[in-house]
């Protein structure tokens, strides 16, 4: 019998606010990570002090920011007006204290709980706030989260406040920052806040257009249906296109937060769009057809947002604001007058909107016979589909903190599979196996997607056939060996992700998986390398090593694997740049063998064969 466990008043406790958010850090800034997604917790740390010092310019406070990163220390200044000086404390190690729990000294910010900078000292190293206030100065510094000085010091610095911190590595297990990352996030303030300057270790980003810029530097113009229509009203802004590629691309915001999740201010959006676009063409086009090829971003400003947690990825708020219309309202309103005002006045952008709706609507009736073969398909292979070893948690299991770390390993051959399969984490793991190299669908059309079974079942397991909305895993990792082969079917699926699914790469969703190449041990010590440069480090370090290569995924014991896949993944994200044009990409790599091609190949072979050579001369 087992034995009975007591409950009585000493099973309570009660946390101090430190302690809280270093055992519960996931309720605070989502997954922790180690800096290879956008949505890792690093980069939230970033963004809970940055939106403070937006606020102070959304305020009329400050139009220039300053962040500099070296390595893992971070340091931002702005020129807003600056903590009160005798709150400064408080303001970063206190829960519930901050300013902006009075509407009217800040009426439209995006934190209104006073958590995120107690969040931010508590997981550091590292803390620094000093505030700057008409000549008189005040510096604290904390480690995890801990007061270890306070200073009151006179200066004749600007007003402003200046905060540093170190992430806390023993939280977030080797961490980096990722310029790209910090990069796109630099640039949603700067598109939403017409007029301020950010410099990013000695850059600046600014944008005088918003979200036409936003949109401008998002999409291809050689692709566009019509000139970017790009409307601003009162706590309301939209940008709006269509171009030529598969699939819906949504930038929405609220507060200046990105909400890449979306939420009742994006969903009232797509309604009032379908809506005001079937009134004016007087048809009741398929939803589907009018926002297909969609390149679109709304920003509203609302009173008191109310998100569904505290990395206000995605707004729950119904209403604008206290005494204030509906969300759905709201939006509703703006979209059917001034879309509907826009689109008589400018007929050449109506007819290419209608155009563009009514070949959705025609590739759509080609595609629905085989789209119903190919769902009977998928239906029957649901039921025992040999190529998915599903894992228990998904992403849309929104009740479960695990759902973030939900991954889809898509693995070559069953050896591969076999190891990740023994060793991974059945909560939030998952496998899907191919059989040898995939199909190259570069220039094929997304009939191929539900006439290619492994690529039907893949498209199926991942759930991303109406949208990446209800995406089932939040990371696909691409796990194949590191040889020729290895590299050609990373192509080949990358090809069909940036070709049919182009929004599951833009929202970071894919990833590569880094595997080891050697392993070199003694008797006390085991180290992987994952290059040649670690296998020679390795080998100084180690004394009478035993030193082997491993040739593929296969050959790794799933003893070992579970190190390669478990807190120490290596994960390189595959990121696309602004200016990145995704059928020039695929054209150059997947097109005709042009001689520019052909150049760059002859260009790094020869680079590896005067690496050979100089080994060979050494020898």
């Amino acid at each position: 019998m087992a034995k009975d466990i007591i409950y009585n008043e000493d099973s309570i406790k009660s946390l101090d606010w430190r302690e809280h958010i270093r055992l519960r850090p996931g309720m605070y800034i989502g997954k922790l990570g180690n800096g290879s997604a956008a949505d890792d917790g690093i980069y939230v740390l970033l963004k809970e002090i940055l939106d403070n010092s937006i606020d102070e310019f959304v305020m009329g406070n400050g139009n220039k920011i300053e962040i500099d990163i070296d390595q893992r220390e971070v340091r931002i200044r702005d020129y807003g007006r600056g903590i009160p000086l005798g709150k400064v404390i408080d303001c970063v190690s206190k829960i519930n204290t901050g300013g902006k729990y009075d509407s009217k000294a800040f009426q439209k910010s995006v934190g209104l709980n006073g958590v995120g900078t107690k969040a931010v000292n508590a997981l550091s190293e590292n803390f620094r706030v000093q505030s700057f206030r008409d000549g008189m100065s005040k510096l604290v510094d904390f480690e995890h989260g801990v007061l270890t000085n306070e200073e009151d010091i006179k200066t004749d610095e600007p007003n402003g406040t200046f905060t540093s911190f170190t992430a806390d590595s023993g939280v977030f297990k080797n961490y980096k920052f990722i310029s790209d990352f910090v990069e796109n996030q630099i640039w949603n303030y700067v598109y939403l806040n017409a007029g301020l300057s950010i410099w990013f270790n000695g850059k600046r980003y600014f944008s005088k257009n918003g979200l036409l810029d936003l949109l401008t530097r998002k999409s291809n113009e050689d692709q566009l249906r019509y000139p970017i229509i790009h409307l601003k009203g009162d706590d309301i802004e939209l940008a709006l296109t269509h171009d030529s590629h598969y699939g819906e691309d949504y930038y929405s915001f609220v507060n200046g937060q990105h909400t890449t999740q979306g939420g009742t201010h994006l969903n009232a959006y797509k309604e009032s769009l379908v809506k005001t676009l079937r009134d004016f063409y007087g048809k009741n086009f398929e939803p589907s057809d009018i926002r297909a090829s969609i390149v679109t971003a709304i920003s509203v400003r609302v009173q008191e947002p109310v998100f569904e947690s505290q990395t206000k990825t995605k707004l729950g708020s119904t209403d604008v604001g206290p005494d204030g219309p509906s969300i759905k309202a709201f939006i509703g309103d703006f979209i059917k007058t001034r879309l509907d005002n826009y689109l008589h006045k400018n007929p050449q952008a109506a007819d290419a909107i209608l155009k563009r709706i009514q070949q959705s609507e025609r590739e759509r009736k080609d595609m629905a016979g085989v789209r119903k073969i190919a769902k009977e398909r998928a239906k029957k292979a649901n039921l025992h589909n040999k190529k998915l070893r599903d894992c228990k948690v998904h992403l849309g299991d929104s009740s479960k903190e695990s759902r973030l770390e939900t991954t889809l390993f898509i693995t070559e051959g069953d050896s591969a599979s076999g190891s990740i399969t023994k060793s991974r984490k059945v909560e939030t793991q998952a496998v899907f196996s191919l059989r040898g190299k995939p199909l190259n669908c570069y220039g094929l059309s997304k009939k191929v997607v539900y006439e290619n079974e492994e690529f039907n079942l893949l498209q199926h397991a991942l759930n991303i056939e109406e949208g990446i909305e209800n995406l089932r895993y939040n990371n696909v990792v691409i796990a194949t060996d590191a040889d020729v082969d290895g590299m050609h079917i990373r192509l080949l699926m990358l090809t069909f992700f940036l070709q049919f699914f182009p929004d599951l790469v833009r929202g970071g969703h894919v990833y590569i998986l880094d595997t080891p190449l050697f392993r070199v041990r003694n008797k006390k010590e085991t180290i992987y390398c994952y290059s040649e440069e670690e296998r020679v480090d390795a080998i100084n370090k180690l004394s009478n090593p035993e030193i082997t290569r491993f040739k593929g995924l296969g050959e790794i014991s799933p003893n070992e694997f579970g190190n390669f896949i478990g807190e120490n993944i290596r994960l390189e994200p595959i990121i696309l740049n602004e200016e990145t044009s995704i059928p020039k990409l695929l054209e150059y790599f997947m097109g005709k063998n042009t001689p520019e091609r052909q150049e760059f190949i002859i260009e790094n072979l020869k680079v590896e064969l005067d690496a050979l050579e100089d080994e060979m001369q050494a020898a």
